[in-house]
């Protein structure tokens, strides 16, 4: 099959990240099963969701892994031209929910899977399909500590998030916490009688908005990134349920992007340091998501390799995170490299070209006469 028509499939299908993605697992099990490829089912904690990897070529041979996320975000609150569940064409253009981040990359996987099995592969390539990486990249990780019992440990991985085909060498890290502050409720007319929760959350606020501007000011540096430093910033504040109620709760959403050598957790620890700091209320804080930063290489191998395949010079750094950070804290070398732009990820009307898919499946068809030898 073309990675049109698979792209196809795999569009029709709204499995979003914090529920069972059966039907995608499913789908792409039936597209490798058709072509006799086994395919091992591994099952994440939460019971309902599972990642995928496939082998081609020899497992005790230390390969290439390319690995694509099957989830995708939800489309409430946008306008769209067409269902964004129902691949579209249009000038060269395929749109759909998915179809450049990163459904279009999975598509190209698959579609290269009978030119791959007729190459008689040396080295093996992996196909790695991970769940839940919207939310971040929650998946992943149990993959890769399945790794050691699935493959060779592999000369490299292709993350294939929308690249527009250039090779990406790194990106920062990122957590996203929840600061809970709890008071006590109480009549507006008798303020004394409550504990207002807003008050010290504004405290919590300025000592956000002031640990930003002196990482800003004092580093660490990194001028392979925009912006150089790293970055913490409060997204969300929820406090208060009428004008005339003491607010009883208020909880406020941050989140770190830091670069590599600062972890995102040290930034963090500052933060959760000064809210356990403030008086008078109950405090809790909770993690959303969490991923390490992807450093620029020490070994260029991977990168030479992928400016040879894609005759393209490799991008030092990019601003969005991806699950290259974790296949590298693991020891697998890793890259970034996919078909579509990020400027399309995310929005309404989002699609890749007939052009990228073609691109990305000529990169992989080089990669696999590379693991042909």
């Amino acid at each position: 099959m073309t990675p049109e028509a698979i792209l196809s499939d795999l569009v029709a299908i709204a499995d979003l990240p914090g529920a069972s993605n059966a039907r995608m697992a499913a789908c792409i099990r039936d597209h490798l099963a058709r072509l006799g490829v086994e395919c091992a089912v591994l099952p994440g904690p939460e019971g309902d969701r599972v990642n995928l990897f496939a082998t081609l070529g020899p497992r005790d041979v230390p390969g290439y892994v390319l690995s694509g996320h099957m989830d995708v975000v939800p489309t409430e609150g946008q306008i769209w031209s067409s269902d964004p569940f129902r691949l579209r064409a249009e000038g060269g253009r395929l749109y759909g929910r998915g179809a450049t981040d990163m459904k279009g990359y999975l598509a190209c996987m698959l579609a290269m899977v009978p030119e791959f099995q007729a190459m008689g592969l040396r080295r093996p390539i992996h196909l790695a399909f991970s769940y839940d990486e919207e939310i971040g990249c929650r998946g992943v990780g149990h993959m890769i500590a399945r790794l050691p019992d699935l493959c060779a440990p592999p000369l490299g991985c292709i993350v294939g998030e929308p690249s527009d085909m250039v090779p990406v060498l790194s990106h920062k890290g990122k957590q996203a916490v929840e600061l809970r502050i709890e008071g006590q409720a109480a009549h507006s007319s008798q303020p004394d009688l409550g504990v207002n929760a807003i008050y010290p959350a504004a405290e919590l606020l300025l000592f956000i908005r002031d640990l930003a501007a002196r990482l800003a000011a004092e580093g660490p540096f990194d001028a392979r990134f925009s912006p150089p430093c790293s970055t913490v910033v409060a997204g969300v504040v929820q406090g208060g349920a009428a004008v005339n109620i003491i607010p009883d709760r208020c909880a406020i959403q941050m989140e770190v992007r830091s670069v590599p050598g600062q972890a995102p957790q040290d930034i963090t620890a500052q933060v959760l340091a000064r809210l356990a700091q403030l008086e008078g209320v109950r405090v809790s804080h909770r993690e959303l998501s969490s991923y390490p930063a992807l450093p620029p290489p020490e070994d260029r191998a991977l990168a030479d390799l992928m400016e040879r395949l894609t005759g393209k010079p490799a991008l030092q750094s990019v601003s969005y995170g991806t699950e290259a950070g974790l296949f590298h804290a693991a020891g697998v070398p890793s890259i970034i490299c996919g078909p579509g732009s990020i400027s399309r990820a995310h929005r309404p009307d989002e699609y890749v070209t007939v052009a990228e898919l073609t691109e990305c499946c000529a990169l992989l068809r080089r990669l696999g006469q590379t693991a042909a030898g």
